[in-house]
Parts: structure tokens; C-alpha cells; sequence
């Protein structure tokens, strides 16, 4: 029988993103105030020992992520080669999924198209088709969430531009 702090460390690892108290109690099948002492003690765990990982607690919730000291390493190993309409694009799909491949169009144009098909290539987008078949639900993937670390961005994008009103997102 495992640590219940290490089966939540292994499910922490396996979804790849922030994930709530209720989630973790779900996936662990424990008690509140079991769960709680567990995550505490993988916290303390992670901060004494030599590890480019880290479990936090962020406003998304609790996830298993690479330390911030490392980000130069991800994108010396991982680099990312999109341009700005795409990662325009990227941002769309990322805050206002799931948005179907017409709407992205309509707001994005039809550059959004090629946007997508690169997006999914470099898997931080998925697709599947509408059940009327018409067109495509888009999505974020798990991806996405561990490349950009996105349970930070919310609090970032409050602080320096404020989520109110609706910005133009057309193509430069």
C-alpha cells in the first residue's frame, strides 16, 4: 500500500495540470482532512530536497510543475517557434474554450485556420468534430497548461491588464 501523499503525487503527475481539492479527493478515494495532511507533507517533501519539481498550490489548484529556475532549460529543449498571430490564436482557444473552429475563424480570420493546424501539431490544441458534424470544438490540452503554466497567467494578466471588456483580437 502506497503513501497516500505519493498517490497523490502520481496523480498529480498524470493529469499534468492544476487540479482542486475536490479533484484530488475524487481521484484518491480519501477523506478531506486526509488529503489536506497529504498534500502538506508532499509540499514540505518537494521544498527540502534537490528537485527541479515543485507541488504548489495555485488559484487553479494544486499541481506538480517544473521549478521557475528551469524555464530557460524548457525552452532551450523544447523551443517554441510560433508566430505572434498564432499565439494570438493559441490565446483565443485558451480563453474561451470550447470554441468551435467557425467562431475562432470569425474572430481571428481565416488565418486562424493554418493558426489551428499548427497548434495541433504542436499538440497544445485539440480538436473533435461537432456532433451536427458542421464544424470543430477546439480546446486546450494538458500540454499547454505544463508549457506555458498557465494556472500563473490569470493573476499576471489581472495585474497589468484588467479581464474587463471584450478586446479587438484581429490580425496585425
Amino acid at each position: 500500500m502506497h503513501r497516500l501523499a505519493t498517490k497523490i503525487e502520481a496523480i498529480l503527475y498524470l493529469k499534468g495540470q492544476p487540479l482542486s481539492l475536490a479533484e484530488i479527493l475524487e481521484y484518491a478515494g480519501c477523506e478531506k482532512d486526509d488529503a489536506e495532511d497529504a498534500l502538506i507533507e508532499l509540499m514540505n517533501d518537494y521544498a527540502h530536497r534537490d528537485s527541479a519539481l515543485e507541488v504548489v498550490e495555485t488559484p487553479a489548484g494544486f499541481c506538480l510543475q517544473l521549478r521557475d529556475t528551469f524555464q530557460e532549460l524548457v525552452q532551450t529543449i523544447i523551443p517554441l517557434d510560433l508566430g505572434l498571430g498564432a499565439l494570438r490564436t493559441l490565446a483565443v482557444i485558451a480563453l474561451k474554450a470550447p470554441i468551435t473552429q467557425t467562431e475562432l475563424v470569425e474572430l481571428r480570420g481565416s488565418g486562424a485556420y493554418q493558426h489551428v493546424q499548427e497548434l495541433l501539431e504542436l499538440g497544445f490544441v485539440r480538436r473533435r468534430r461537432q456532433t451536427d458534424g458542421r464544424s470543430y470544438w477546439l480546446q486546450i490540452t494538458d500540454k499547454f497548461h505544463q508549457y506555458f503554466q498557465v494556472d500563473q497567467l490569470p493573476q499576471q494578466l489581472e495585474l497589468k491588464f484588467p479581464l474587463s471588456g471584450e478586446e479587438n483580437l484581429e490580425e496585425e
